[in-house]
């Protein structure tokens, strides 16, 4: 295969299972997606969601049920994997134990043939750019979590790949290990300028790592765009709830127009953006916590008393849950001390609530 490209073409990609039954169930359903040369993609989701089936149909280790995957013109999605050349990064690392650095990341130049004479100036470039020069006669046991997953990676960047295959390579690290080797990833992908996939569930890494991001439910795309457009403007409340509108309230629609919706119950009454047609009945209202703030005395619009019900302390913040006198809780970021028991304001700018059907579940 060869080693540059100008786009990955994933068109109405199908991977079909036998359920409880034999009931069949789409694990991913006409999944559509072009993917640039040099380009990072995350595709981002809950468990479940069809991610990693998606990111195992790409590499060939899962057949499709329908659709194909082109390299520019060329359809690889009948080839196995060792014909399409991906590189591949596992969860839980997958090196050899008895094996030395260097034998683990030059196994793929082996496999393919190559001397060790040949293989030995890409393996050295492969350790200066995963930063573990000096490392490479130990064995992978002595060696700490985020140092095996950057030997993994080494390991699948050696063998100079069209395309790097990544599936949720951090989630078995601390969170200062995370913080780092997610760092390094990026660079590294900048230095190498080839296109990679990568599979998470976490946003924080999907939005710092990404290009663009790829947010998955239910074996469907739900949105593909910039970290921006989905962090600030998710397509829908699926989007929105996993993206961290945690506050979502349905209200009826008292009035829209141009684009501008008023919400109101007893208890608040509220004016947002709507994202989508809603057609008047109940809408969901969704928020984020730390785009709500709390005080003393109620605000002009948008405002909603309550009963501060518990503070989690979190160090520069902390998160509150406030309940109305209807019984909804919200969940608000206050930098300043709050105690329980103690009967608020909140405010939330109209900009930033959301408001989505409310048949949407």
């Amino acid at each position: 295969m060869k080693h540059d490209f100008n786009e990955l073409r994933l068109d109405r990609v199908t991977r079909r299972f036998a359920g409880v039954g034999g009931n069949a169930f789409n694990a991913l359903n006409e999944l559509n997606l072009t993917v640039r040369r040099g380009e990072f993609i995350a595709l981002l989701g809950p468990s479940g969601c069809g991610k990693s089936t998606a990111l195992n149909c790409i590499a060939g280790l899962l057949p499709l049920s329908g659709g194909t995957i082109r390299l520019d013109d060329t359809r690889i999605d009948t080839l196995p994997p060792e014909r399409r050349g991906f590189g591949m990064v596992f969860q839980n690392y997958a090196l050899f134990p008895h094996m030395s650095v260097a034998r683990n990341i030059g196994f793929g130049l082996r496999m393919r043939g190559m001397t060790q004479a040949d293989a030995a100036p890409r393996i050295a470039n492969a350790l200066r750019l995963v930063q573990l020069t000096g490392q490479e006669s130990k064995l992978p046991g002595q060696l700490s979590g985020g140092q095996q997953q950057r030997v993994a990676i080494a390991r699948a960047i050696v063998i100079e790949p069209p395309l790097i295959l990544m599936d949720e390579p951090l989630s078995n690290l601390d969170a200062k290990l995370r913080l780092e080797t997610r760092s390094e990833i990026r660079r590294i992908h900048r230095e190498l300028g080839r296109a990679t996939i990568y599979v998470t569930h976490d946003q924080d890494e999907a939005l710092s790592l990404a290009d663009r991001i790829v947010v998955m439910k239910d074996g469907v795309v739900q949105q593909i765009g910039t970290p921006e457009e989905v962090y600030a403007q998710p397509a829908n409340i699926h989007v929105a709830r996993f993206m961290g509108y945690r506050n979502v309230i349905e209200l009826p629609v008292t009035s829209e127009r141009d684009g501008h919706v008023t919400l109101e119950a007893p208890d608040m009454r509220l004016t947002g953006v709507a994202k989508l047609p809603l057609g008047g009945g109940r809408a969901l209202a969704a928020m984020r916590p730390e785009e709500i703030t709390i005080a003393s005395e109620p605000a002009a619009t948008n405002v909603i008393g309550g009963r501060v019900d518990s503070v989690e302390y979190g160090g520069r913040d902390s998160l509150v849950e406030v309940v109305t006198p209807s019984g909804s809780r919200l969940h608000v970021r206050a930098a300043g001390r709050v105690s329980p028991g103690a009967n608020v304001f909140i405010h939330v700018p109209p900009e930033r609530v959301l408001v989505y059907p409310g048949d949407a579940r």
